[in-house]
């Protein structure tokens, strides 16, 4: 009985040995089957490549890209003992006030996004806050239903996307331009709308994104090595102009100041390098903020220095001058019949504001003769005429640093073979020009014959501050050397004696040509006038072109009382900033 006894406890220890043995089996094969939640042996890293900035030739930054982040807490895990620790100190770090904080938590639970515009030195100081809520013990550890495990989610910042910052306000605007929003895959950027933002976006556009992956150390860190991989992080390009923001800047206040007084629509200037093309300046009185822009500026979003094309009026006479003594067609010393001011070619009678019965031929250039240009032009063909213009730079584009421009029209050769449009043509009308066309042509006079391309961006720079200066664009020869500087006499001759003489600047070399020109609307001309000067002031060194062009001034429909004045002014400035130095003999 005793040995039965034994027996059957010995079997009941055996039993219970096997099936803890089994049970052990089963949690031991459990644990080997179950996924299991353990920290990754790999790490990744990645960081987003920011647009190019746009600088100024003296080295300001006129647009910039800014890094914009995102601040994400999810409610759950909030300390509801903690919860106004949190807001208080989110609201020192953040700026934002704390009842908007409560407001914005307490919309739902889980994730809620306290701002979306976290800008990045906030950013740095808000991920230390993160560390510090952690540290204080702010977020609540949750048990996960799936995983079964504790988990703390607390503060996250974000890298969101990009903001384009214009520093200096509407500086050089419309010029640079403005950018629009685009989103993808959540990060927001900015893509070139206008002016130099969109001339050249692909190369201020970011290239490529960084990324990195490796074994990661304890602290988490990706470990270099040959086995880890890195794609390096390439920022945009950097645009760095060729015009000045302190000149820039002092321009634009004058326009501002003369809109003003000759109750203008709008005054536009350029200012350039007549040897290389390099713009000094090139404003309107017309500008507006890229971060605000409003309804109201709607109007001047556009470059009207390129896109504004219109009827040039007698600054278009040297141009076809030129073309006469180029084919030796004229002796600037011949005498024209002024015809007492009133003159008619078939069903067109055309006028003179002063009337002359006879004058010369490079005086009809002087005092600005319509009908003396009228009757010279006609010595030309309507072929010469035609190709001369083209040679000129009319109806193509003046510069290959901006975008959208609207190039004008010039008569066919046939057409001008009809005298009367041979006529007007001579004289700026039934042709269509922007300004910086005008700059181009006039070129041609302070330039040894050569006509040059305006050029407003100098060169690219990289994110390790590498410079490329862009090609020289070829220089091509439209006149002789002798024609351009018997032009540039008379040019000369008409700021000395003609309709130009408010130019005159004592030890500067003044040369230029006063044009006015009726404004068409609905098919018809109207009591509504632009003016324009354009020519040179030259010193010993240096030679600029310079145009200016006036909208619609209310004061006087004469270019001599409206745009002489801006002209005279620029010099002015330019003479202050040490950009010309007169030559003056005590």
């Amino acid at each position: 009985m005793i040995n039965r006894n034994k027996s059957k406890k010995i079997l009941l220890l055996y039993v219970l040995i096997v099936i803890a043995f089994l049970v052990f089996l089963s949690v031991m094969l459990l644990t080997v089957l179950k996924s299991r939640h353990t920290p990754s042996l790999y790490a990744i890293d990645s960081s987003k490549a920011s647009r190019g900035s746009i600088i100024s030739a003296d080295g300001f930054h006129l647009a910039t890209t800014k890094k914009l982040y995102k601040a994400i807490v999810d409610t759950r895990y909030i300390d509801p003992d903690k919860r106004e620790l949190f807001v208080e100190l989110f609201s020192i770090y953040s700026g934002i006030k704390p009842q908007k904080i409560k407001k914005r938590l307490a919309k739902k639970k889980g994730i809620v996004v306290l701002s979306y515009n976290v800008e990045e030195i906030q950013a740095h100081y808000l991920k230390k806050l993160a560390s510090e809520l952690r540290r204080f013990r702010v977020f609540k550890a949750i048990k996960n239903p799936k995983s079964g495990l504790l988990s703390v989610h607390g503060l996250s910042i974000i890298e969101s996307g990009e903001s384009r910052e214009y520093p200096y306000g509407n500086l050089l605007t419309p010029i640079i331009g403005y950018p629009h929003k685009l989103e993808n895959n959540g990060f927001t950027y900015v893509r070139g709308v206008k002016g130099l933002e969109k001339r050249w976006d692909n190369e201020l556009s970011a290239q490529q994104d960084g990324y990195s992956r490796g074994k990661r150390d304890v602290n988490g860190y990706i470990i270099l090595n040959k086995d880890s991989f890195t794609k390096a992080k390439i920022n945009g390009l950097d645009i760095k102009l060729t015009i000045p923001i302190s000149f820039q800047i002092k321009i634009e206040r004058m326009l501002d100041a003369m809109k003003i007084e000759l109750r203008a629509k709008e005054v536009m200037i350029a200012i350039m390098n007549s040897k290389n093309g390099n713009v000094l300046a090139m404003a309107s009185s017309n500008r507006y903020f890229p971060k605000n822009i409003k309804r109201s500026d709607y109007p001047s979003l556009n470059s009207d220095m390129i896109e504004y094309s219109f009827e040039p009026g007698s600054v278009l006479k040297p141009i076809t001058f030129s073309l006469l003594l180029e084919h030796k067609l004229v002796n600037p010393y011949d005498l024209v019949n002024g015809h007492n001011g009133r003159y008619r070619i078939g069903r067109k009678v055309i006028t003179d504001e002063h009337r002359f019965d006879w004058l010369s031929a490079e005086n009809v250039i002087v005092y600005s003769s319509n009908i003396g240009m009228a009757q010279l032009a006609q010595r030309l063909s309507g072929y010469q005429f035609n190709e001369g213009l083209k040679a000129f730079g009319f109806a193509q584009k003046s510069t290959p640093d901006l975008i959208y421009e609207k190039i004008g029209s010039i008569p066919s050769a046939k057409r001008l073979e009809n005298e009367i449009y041979k006529a007007t043509c001579s004289y700026g009308y039934g042709i269509r020009v922007n300004l910086m066309q005008l700059m181009r042509a006039y070129s041609v006079f302070n330039n040894n014959g050569k006509i040059v391309y305006p050029r407003i961006v100098h060169s690219f720079i990289n994110q390790q501050g590498e410079e490329k200066k862009l090609e020289p664009l070829e220089q091509i020869q439209v006149l002789k050397s002798a024609t351009a500087q018997r032009v540039k006499k008379i040019l000369i001759k008409t700021v000395n004696k003609g309709t130009g003489r408010k130019a005159i600047t004592a030890g500067l070399i003044i040369g230029g040509k006063t044009g006015t020109a009726h404004i068409v609307e609905k098919g018809r001309y109207v009591s509504k006038y632009n003016t324009a000067f354009i020519g040179f002031a030259d010193d010993k060194k240096t030679n600029y072109t310079i145009g200016v062009v006036v909208i619609q001034p209310k004061k006087s429909q004469y270019a001599a009382q409206t745009a002489v004045p801006v002209f005279k002014k620029a010099v002015e400035i330019m003479i202050g900033d040490g950009y010309l130095k007169p030559n003056i003999v005590k």
